[in-house]
């Protein structure tokens, strides 16, 4: 009986969450330009996150399941033992139960964005039975706050691996190994740009080009947007364009 109970249970979780869903996906909009960049439109500003994590799942859902998997420390669940030193030192960085406790206590708005970016993928899963995620097979509104921090955060490749080995497993390294911080004769590495002047570009506007540093799909390009809000409305919500950092994971 308990059992019978349990699986009512989770069946109307199952139901709720679904009609999430489809309540989302009937308030949202995804056109694709002839480049291939996604132009989501929401109802709210939910709605518009719900469309942005769903149109990257489009473009690439391993790369977005491996940023998480990464941002989370659960590497090694897809890719072995050897990626458990590495898992260590996020989780000592970014940890799960820190960020469970931060979703509890965002504010409403927030959270509701949360709940958004998850239904998204999860929605996209639902749709797309043939897509086997590694690992992560029910994205969590609380996993978004892991990857908060883009790509400026905190530099933790610096802690050195070996050493969290020999501290936590009992593993004696060599001195040359504990403080292997790479080969001393690379080349040293930076950002870079380049300027264009109006008189060199077709519509005679100046141009600024910048490195990315990420690889082809690690970010996504697409343009947000969301319905007019009621003043009062829009004076305590935030933009869903400037909350895209929070959210974007193919994207980053």
């Amino acid at each position: 009986m308990k059992t019978f109970l349990l699986l009512i249970g989770a069946s109307l979780a199952f139901g709720q969450e679904a009609a999430r869903w489809e309540q989302h996906a009937r308030a949202t909009t995804i056109t694709r330009d002839d480049w291939g960049i996604a132009h989501v439109h929401g109802k709210t500003d939910a709605d518009a996150v719900f469309g942005m994590i769903y149109a990257q799942a489009e473009d690439d859902f391993n790369r977005v399941e491996t940023n998480y998997l990464t941002s989370l420390g659960r590497t090694a669940e897809a890719e072995g033992e050897s990626k458990i030193w590495q898992d260590l030192r996020q989780k000592l960085f970014v940890d799960p139960v820190i960020l469970k406790k931060q979703f509890g206590e965002s504010p409403a708005w927030l959270q509701t964005l949360m709940v958004a970016w998850a239904d998204g993928l999860n929605f996209y899963l639902s749709k797309h039975p043939d897509v086997q995620p590694r690992v992560i097979r029910h994205f969590e509104p609380w996993m978004a706050l892991s990857f908060s921090e883009g790509s400026i955060g905190g530099d933790i490749e610096k802690v050195n691996l070996n050493q969290l080995e020999a501290f936590y497993g009992g593993k004696a390294v060599t001195s040359g190994a504990a403080h292997d911080d790479g080969p001393l004769d690379e080349e040293p590495r930076g950002s870079n740009g380049a300027a264009i002047a109006p008189s060199n570009t077709k519509d005679h506007h100046a141009l600024l080009l910048i490195n990315p540093h990420t690889s082809f799909f690690f970010r996504s390009e697409l343009q947000m947007s969301r319905s007019p809000l009621a003043t009062e409305a829009r004076n305590r919500a935030r933009s869903a364009r400037d909350l895209q950092h929070i959210f974007s994971t193919a994207a980053g």
